[in-house]
């Protein structure tokens, strides 16, 4: 765990939103599309335009 968010701190990734998001989605999410949820594609996805359309 501490190994995650220190990546999420190198990444500059908030690390309690990318934690809460991930926990979220990993019980439904693809064993083959696990290295999506890694906090810096977890960074690029929320920084897409359609996610930030979804957040509003």
């Amino acid at each position: 765990m501490y190994t995650l968010i220190q990546t999420c701190r190198f990444n500059d990734v908030d690390s309690h939103a990318w934690l809460r998001d991930a926990i979220a989605q990993i019980s439904d999410h693809p064993q083959t599309r696990l290295p999506e949820l890694l906090p810096w594609e977890w960074k690029a996805r929320q920084q897409r335009p359609e996610a930030i359309a979804q957040a509003a």
